[in-house]
């Protein structure tokens, strides 16, 4: 029986080792060990990790983002308590110019010729940036593309002779448990090896769009940025990028942007310099059980269209917010941040099919797909609602008319549109999800609604149908999504 599965270490093997260990403390470990696997791969990995220290432009002295925590680059903006590892950085002097800023942190060769592979942060508003090798070699190195969105990028040097490369591994069928190693080759000091396991996958840490790390408490700290983490095999598997940690240092979790899509953009990059994208211009939101429930779909799967934006494919091909889209292009959706890397992945131009959960059954769509403009301005504002009637109790909060008192109490624009929520109580349903006075239902069951009674209705029909629980679509601040309340107003 294998305990490692494809890693090759047998039972049969590590338990006599095993036993060694514990009855004998001074014994000598057997040739296949776990610490001699580790140094066979640490010898043999780390000359593919190098040193990457960039030079940037004098700042004015006290600006912001000339301290230890950079600026995230747009596109990326992580939360405080995610630190991207930049090396040291000059402090700014005492007035006028500060030096120029260093940044220090790693990367790895993926090809003999001199591409190198690390982090957009690491060399981000570098002037100059120099790549270390493992044998203190020193290279100038330029920027073939970098896409901040997944904070990638893709440098060449010119070497004299052909260079060490890495191989790719595939994510997708890394395990929680399985052993990886972590390189980097921080702050110029050389090759640092760490060990650890796959925590969890498929992380979202607000850290962009398209958040899908890998988790591991192999020790990764600053410098290590955009270093390589292998798996047993010596294949590629992520590229070390964040670690959550208030203090700076590493407390055991760290995170790896997973080979399955860090490659794809690498490729990219390589033959075009740029990233693009798929876009069809829906915005979606998960499926609750309670959302489920609402609608009459089996369980909480697939990807909620919250929004739509005009002449967009997903308008072209007549989506409707409230669709819950369960495949994409012949993909299920059984987490609706799957949908996001899906539609990034598909090539501008594609027709794919889309099966979608409408009015309580499946319906299949085609839909093509456009090219992310990430200028594109936000969709204009709604059409202005006509006065509705006076408020009533519903779904356990207060629902009011739109008035011009209203509009000024809760800063609503003159084109708001829908049913104002007036009052929330402590410990309801709708509190739990989040719902506050000022928000806006302009939709309930699927259909619109101008008036408090019109939800009153909707809430009684979903009843007499044995629904427990009322869809309803909410709008704060010109964005929507979809919230399950139940009928009895509880």
């Amino acid at each position: 029986m294998k305990w490692f599965g494809r890693h090759g270490a047998t039972l049969a093997v590590l338990l006599p080792m095993l036993l060694i260990t514990a009855g004998t403390s001074r014994a000598e470990p057997p040739a296949t060990s776990f610490s001699q696997i580790f140094a066979q791969l640490s010898a043999r990995l780390s000359g593919v990790v190098v040193n990457i220290s960039t030079t940037q432009a004098p700042a004015v002295a006290g600006a912001k983002g000339t301290g230890d925590s950079p600026t995230p680059s747009p596109g990326s903006p992580l939360d405080q308590f995610f630190r991207e590892f930049f090396g040291d950085r000059g402090e700014p002097g005492a007035g006028g110019l500060a030096p120029p800023v260093a940044s220090l942190g790693s990367g790895f060769i993926i090809d003999p010729s001199g591409l190198i592979v690390t982090n957009n942060h690491v060399i981000a508003d570098a002037e100059q940036i120099t790549v270390t090798l493992s044998d203190n070699t020193m290279l100038h190195a330029r920027v073939i593309g970098r896409d901040p969105v997944s904070d990638l990028a893709l440098l060449k040097v010119d070497a004299k002779v052909p260079l060490p490369a890495a191989t790719w591994g595939d994510s997708t069928k890394t395990r929680v448990g399985d052993w990886v190693l972590a390189i980097g080759n921080p702050f110029g000091l050389g090759g640092t090896v760490t060990s650890g396991i796959i925590s969890a996958t498929a992380r979202d840490i607000h850290a962009g769009p398209y958040d899908d790390f890998l988790q591991t408490d192999a020790s990764i700290n600053r410098g290590n940025s955009g270093g390589p983490m292998f798996n047993l095999a010596g294949q590629v598997i992520g590229i070390n990028t964040a670690i959550l940690s208030p203090s700076g240092g590493s407390i055991g979790i760290g995170f790896a942007i997973p080979s399955a899509m860090a490659r794809p953009i690498i490729d990219q990059l390589k033959a075009t310099g740029r990233v693009e994208r798929g876009w069809i211009g829906a915005q979606i939101q998960p499926v609750t059980d309670e959302i489920a429930e609402a609608i009459g779909l089996d369980k909480s799967r697939g990807a909620m269209i919250a929004s739509i934006d005009p002449a967009s494919p997903a308008a072209q091909a007549k989506l409707r917010p409230g669709d819950v889209i369960l495949a994409y292009d012949g993909q299920p959706i059984d987490r609706s941040r799957q949908l996001p890397h899906l539609v990034a992945d598909t090539a501008p131009d594609k027709l794919v099919s889309l099966s979608i959960w409408r009015d309580g059954k499946t319906q299949q769509l085609q839909l093509k797909v456009a090219a992310l403009d990430p200028n594109r301005r936000p969709p204009p504002a709604p059409e202005p609602a006509k006065p509705p009637p006076p408020s009533v109790d519903a779904l356990g909060i207060k629902l009011a008319s739109l008035t011009s008192d209203l509009r000024k109490q809760f800063s609503l624009s003159d084109t708001a549109r829908g049913v104002v929520i007036t009052a929330v109580p402590p410990s309801s349903a709708a509190a739990e999800q989040g719902l506050r006075p000022g928000d806006l239902v302009i939709g309930a069951a699927r259909a619109k609604v101008a008036t408090p009674a019109e939800i009153q209705q909707q809430a009684a029909s979903a009843k007499k149908a044995g629904r427990k629980n009322l869809l309803v679509r909410v709008e704060r601040d010109g964005i929507t999504r979809f919230v399950a309340l139940p009928v009895e107003g509880g």
